[in-house]
């Protein structure tokens, strides 16, 4: 198979996204190297939980996927240029028809670097094209650095996913859009479901008469704002609310569907996001979500009676948190949940991998073949 640059794969001028069977392989399945640097292990299960959940999701509906993750936090920032040899050993051995690099930066900027055979998609999630505007000057540096290696790697890969529509909007103005979807993490609907909440209190040891305000804070960064909520919280116990704000830290992944239920709404105070995965799980358990702008939760929420956008002053959010408290009852958002499950979404990704590989200068389904049975 003769080799591409990654700038060679141009998608044709209003190519729409195909469905499930736009990719002909003949007997073979679409298969996809997914490489990433965030991804669940022992000492940080809550790690890139969403990228384990797009995982699932297409291997769900059919799709071969063999994972690549290379640890920073164990191995340094070196590891981004060791990784060559890996993800060659992998084309070679796996014989994928794309690859997907699920998150921007460093990372993402090196193996566009690599002359690779097959169309490559980079997926930007937020801090990777936003940068960190809380972080300590050095970590502002470094920030900086990835966003311009973003901006790198968006150029030179043959498709783009960004998982919110503001985040489309950040994305350099020279960058060809037709190349550019936006498509959300999906969110797995048997896990995240109605679950009864007095017996998830219960079992958590929350006092069914209080109010509970449950504040997404599992990793600590000061983008959350949890001074925010603390303050929001604080004035609304003054409105007579007897309210109680549990910070969603140090909890397994198995055990959020138990605390987002054991809930009587979530609060959303952070600077900037993507398109936040507790969000979308919170609504998938019919718990009323209050917010700030930030990310696409307007677009999220948008409809669904219960939930509450505010401005980012504590005695606002309050009032909106005293809405919910007054209704005394979850939401309907069955509509939601049918358009963000993994499946769903996955389906929306196998669809842009079929332009992609329909693109000019890309080989074909029976190269392919030929070439993975040679």
């Amino acid at each position: 198979m003769s080799l591409h640059m990654p700038g060679d794969h141009q998608i044709p001028p209003s190519q729409p996204i195909c469905g499930s069977n736009c990719i002909k392989t003949g007997t073979m399945h679409l298969a996809v190297l997914a490489i990433t640097n965030i991804y669940p292990c022992a000492n940080r299960p809550w790690l890139g939980t969403f990228v384990e959940q797009q995982i699932a999701g297409l291997r769900s509906i059919g799709v071969q996927t063999k994972v690549l993750y290379f640890d920073r936090k164990t191995e340094g920032p070196l590891v981004y240029f060791r990784m060559a040899p890996r993800i060659q050993e992998a084309i070679a051995a796996f014989r994928p028809h794309i690859i997907h690099i699920m998150y921007g930066g460093v990372m993402a900027e090196r193996v566009t670097s690599l002359p690779l055979p097959i169309p490559s998609v980079v997926t930007f999630h937020g801090s990777d094209i936003l940068g960190e505007n809380l972080s300590g000057p050095w970590r502002k540096v470094v920030s900086r650095l990835g966003v311009w290696c973003s901006f790198r790697a968006a150029r030179r890969a043959s498709g783009v996913v960004v998982v919110a529509r503001h985040l489309e909007r950040a994305l350099p103005a020279s960058l060809d859009r037709r190349k550019v979807r936006v498509i959300p993490c999906g969110i797995d609907t048997g896990r995240f479901r109605p679950m009864d909440s007095a017996a998830c209190r219960q079992k958590l040891g929350w006092p069914e008469e209080d109010f509970h305000v449950l504040f997404p804070a599992n990793t600590g960064d000061p983008v959350k704002r949890p001074w925010l909520a603390e303050a929001a919280v604080q004035a609304l116990v003054r409105h007579g609310v007897p309210a109680r704000l549990h910070k969603l830290s140090g909890v397994a992944y198995s055990e959020v569907p138990l605390w987002i239920n054991a809930s009587n709404v979530l609060l959303l105070t952070s600077l900037h996001e993507g398109s936040p995965m507790v969000v979308k799980e919170a609504l998938a358990c019919e718990v009323p979500v209050v917010s700030v702008d930030v990310g696409d939760v307007a677009e999220r929420i948008a409809g669904i009676e219960g939930c509450h956008m505010a401005g980012a002053e504590p005695e606002e959010i309050a009032l909106k948190l005293l809405a919910v408290w007054k209704r005394k009852s979850r939401i309907n958002s069955t509509k939601f949940v049918e358009n963000i499950s993994i499946s769903a979404i996955a389906q929306q990704l196998k669809g842009f991998y079929g332009v992609l590989l329909q693109a000019p200068g890309v080989p074909s389904a029976q190269e392919l073949i030929e070439s993975a049975t040679s």
